[in-house]
């Protein structure tokens, strides 16, 4: 996902209500997310649904390492060959 344009990536809800398909295809195509205002305050945002996608891979990804390093700090760890055997025979490998 690209960095806000903010010339053109910040339109009032009723220019989107009016040119919502072009406005979408802007989206899709410059992967840029679109900041939509009411009354002059940002309202909204819209952005690629796969971008979305990806954002929250990566945010599930950063809670996962903030909880490890957080059981980490804890001693809530395990020895490498302990979490090993227990991976391999969830796994079935």
């Amino acid at each position: 996902m690209q960095r806000i344009n903010y010339a053109r990536d910040i339109q009032p809800l009723s220019a989107f209500r009016k040119a919502a398909s072009a406005l979408i295809d802007q989206v899709q195509r410059t992967h840029r997310p679109l900041v939509l205002t009411r009354n002059g305050k940002s309202a909204a945002v819209v952005i690629d649904a796969g971008d979305f996608e990806r954002l929250m891979e990566r945010l599930e990804l950063l809670e996962d390492i903030h909880l490890a390093r957080a059981q980490a700090e804890r001693g809530e760890t395990v020895p490498h060959d302990q979490a090993l055997d227990y991976l391999t025979s969830r796994l079935g490998t």
